[in-house]
């Protein structure tokens, strides 16, 4: 079942990096780049910072397969018919849901603390996407005002998913719930436009009339 999450992660992931290379005037291998940093990004840094050598897509080539795969894919449908501009923020959604639950998990196979693992899946989920709104000179869509419950969702999923674990549910039952609470969380947002609130400057006071 991990298998199973952590490639459609990896492919989910690589559709967002294609989705967002669209109109931005890139060749195909520019294309598989984006997408293969999208995919690879957060799990990249979640090894490291984990000490786990070598990163995950290294140890397992099937991974590099199924990303560039998907993005060769999605490269020809985009390019033959129009894809709905909601289709990233969806896309983008279930690939933070499944590397969110992912990078917590594996972060607790390693015995940390529950927070740290919490953090791990909030790196792993959202680091990916910051590679790939960079690369395409985008303001990363954790860092937008106008996205709703990104991380947010990220931290609530990974946190529900860590507290399940002194239960000790079956292994798929633990990921699966994971993944929908997080995954509800992001799509709630995008649809009532959910958020936190906004520090900013408090309005100011109409100065006294002379």
């Amino acid at each position: 079942m991990q298998s199973l999450f952590e490639h459609l992660g990896v492919a989910v992931a690589a559709i967002t990096g294609v989705l967002a290379a669209r109109g931005k005037r890139v060749d195909l291998f520019g294309v598989l780049v984006l997408a293969l940093v999208t995919a690879f990004g957060g799990g990249t840094v979640r090894d490291l910072a984990l000490g786990e050598r070598p990163v995950f897509w290294v140890r397992d080539a099937g991974f590099v397969i199924t990303g560039a795969a998907t993005a060769v894919v999605t490269f020809f449908i985009a390019r033959a018919r129009v894809v709905p501009g909601t289709a990233l923020l969806l896309a983008d959604a279930c690939a933070l849901s499944f590397f969110t639950i992912l990078g917590a998990e594996k972060a607790l196979a390693f015995q940390v603390a529950p927070h740290i693992a919490v953090a791990m899946g909030v790196i792993t989920g959202v680091a990916g996407g910051m590679c790939r709104d960079v690369l395409t000179g985008e303001i990363p869509l954790v860092f937008r005002r106008e996205i709703h419950l990104y991380a947010t969702a990220s931290a609530i999923g990974a946190g529900c998913f860590v507290g399940m674990q002194a239960w000790q549910p079956p292994r798929a039952t633990g990921l699966i719930a994971g993944v929908l609470i997080t995954l509800a969380l992001r799509l709630a947002g995008i649809r009532w436009r959910l958020g936190l609130p906004v520090f900013d400057h408090p309005p100011r006071e109409n100065p006294p009339e002379r």
